[in-house]
């Protein structure tokens, strides 16, 4: 297997261009798992480590850019977490001391899995996708970027190069469940922000269905909400967890975190 290291990302759109079939790798959290595991056998890496354009985070007006290599460890503390705070509680979740330092939201985001920790507290604030390709640059909501089970909208040549939100300042949490506090898949997590300035509760839920779903529901609404949100939902049976459970713990963790948001 051949590796490619670029440091600029001119560089590495180009490989990417060049290498249709290789593999990007940042932190290598969810790949080197499958590499492991033998599961994928990519016929190049092209790791993302040394190019500076892809990290740290920024301001551009009132909008935060988070770089895609930002790690969950940068994400859970400073600014970042003052802005986006269901973003840094999901951080806080995320595995081991060592797994937050390698992984990164960008890697969450090219998964795509359903249970991604960070997605749910992104889609609750508008989070937009910026992609870039050797043909240019791109933003697509994160609703749209998602568009199935570890399935996104990247193009052959593109890599995700930043998230952008402009945050809502609203109160906020994110909870999951699972069969212990740490290292662990989540069986159904939830984000939740309740904002006061547009009359709004918004909910984003992970790994109950295909893709992370977002529901929305005047706050008059809050006692009939838990009930929109277990609506919205379509969950599986798997090794994790029933339909069923998660449905009922969907359930509890709205009511769980409309009791945080709404004081």
């Amino acid at each position: 297997m051949e590796v490619h290291a670029p440091h600029t990302l001119q560089e590495a759109l180009r490989l990417r261009a060049e290498h249709p079939g290789a593999r990007p790798i940042a932190g290598g959290t969810d790949l080197m798992v499958a590499l492991n595991a033998e599961r994928e056998r990519p016929a190049a890496l092209i790791d993302l480590g040394r190019v500076p354009e892809l990290r740290g985070w920024r301001y551009e007006s009132d909008e935060l850019v988070l770089g895609a290599a930002l790690t969950y460890t940068e994400a859970a503390g400073g600014e970042v977490a003052s802005a986006l705070p269901a973003l840094a509680a999901a951080s806080r979740t995320v595995g081991s001391p060592q797994i937050r330092n390698r992984g990164t939201i960008g890697g969450n985001l090219g998964t795509a899995s359903p249970a991604g920790d960070s997605l749910p507290p992104l889609l609750v604030e508008d989070a937009r996708i910026e992609l870039a390709g050797t043909s240019g640059r791109r933003t697509l909501p994160l609703g749209e970027f998602l568009i199935g089970p570890k399935r996104n909208a990247l193009a052959a040549d593109e890599l995700v190069v930043a998230i952008r939100v402009r945050p809502s300042r609203a109160p906020q949490t994110f909870m999951k469940v699972g069969p212990r506090n740490a290292m662990v898949i989540s069986i159904c997590s939830l984000a939740l922000s309740a904002d006061p300035e547009r009359g709004e509760l918004r909910a984003a839920f992970g790994s109950a269905g295909p893709v992370v779903g977002l529901v929305t529901a005047p706050l008059d609404e809050a006692e009939s909400f838990a009930e929109q949100v277990v609506a919205a939902a379509s969950p599986i049976d798997d090794v994790r967890g029933t339909a069923a459970y998660r449905r009922h713990a969907l359930g509890v963790l709205t009511r769980r975190a409309l009791a945080r948001c709404l004081v």
